[in-house]
């Protein structure tokens, strides 16, 4: 039975190659390495092919972006159509953040493509639909859809550049920042990080559905404007 690094290589070779495959294993090298690692020979090793045989499938880098892209946005949720706009904003924009955790890299790119793909085509337009049929007019739509997606990916890049991805790792890191500070020093900061950040049962994430909420709230169909 084969081992290691050549055994897997010849059993991805021995699979067909397509597009779908080079779209995952490009994914699959920029959630390990960043998209900075996206070279057609990164993607291809994993295949067990020569970077060559990509472009039966794939025109080129650019080519394979937007499929990546467009994968990204194939695994959120849509509004669900039983939902108020409200509830379907919050549902869609609760599982994009998840899937833009596990595809930090993808942040920088969603918004960058000329060539958008079915799946962001659709996610697009179900998203102004959402909003559309909870009464917001065309311009209140654009507003809504750019303030609640700024906020998302603004969130995301400030969330994964944290030094800490859990309750865990956070007291560790606070508590050792505060722990070099100089006594009294910066007295706001460690009260916000005592009083807030360190308290049993605090998770960061907890401020993304706090925001998100104050945006929601904020936000009124044109009809209930003033209200």
């Amino acid at each position: 039975m084969p081992e290691g690094g050549k055994g897997r290589r010849g059993a991805a070779a021995r699979q067909p190659l397509s597009r779908e495959r080079v779209i995952r294993a490009a994914m699959a090298v920029a959630d390990e390495k960043g998209s900075a690692a996206l070279t057609m020979r990164a993607i291809a090793e994993p295949l067990g092919v020569e970077a060559m045989s990509l472009y039966h499938h794939v025109a080129g880098r650019e080519d394979v972006l937007d499929g990546m892209v467009d994968a990204v946005f194939g695994e959120i949720d849509l509004p669900p159509r039983d939902m108020d706009w409200k509830g379907a904003l919050r549902h869609r924009t609760l599982s994009a953040r998840a899937v833009l955790r596990r595809h930090a890299w993808a942040v920088g790119l969603m918004d960058s493509r000329t060539r958008p793909g079915p799946a962001t085509l659709r996610h697009h337009d179900a998203v102004i639909g959402a909003l559309r049929a909870g009464g917001f007019s065309v311009a209140m739509t654009a507003h809504a859809f750019s303030l609640i997606d700024s906020y998302l990916y603004g969130f995301v890049i400030q969330e994964v550049s944290l030094p800490f991805s859990g309750p865990a790792e956070l007291d560790e890191v606070a508590g050792a920042i505060l722990r070099e500070m100089p006594a009294d020093a910066y007295p706001h900061l460690a009260e916000l990080a005592t009083e807030h950040a360190l308290k049993p049962g605090y998770d960061y994430a907890d401020e993304f559905t706090f925001g998100l909420t104050l945006i929601l709230d904020a936000l009124r169909p044109d009809g209930e404007a003033g209200h």
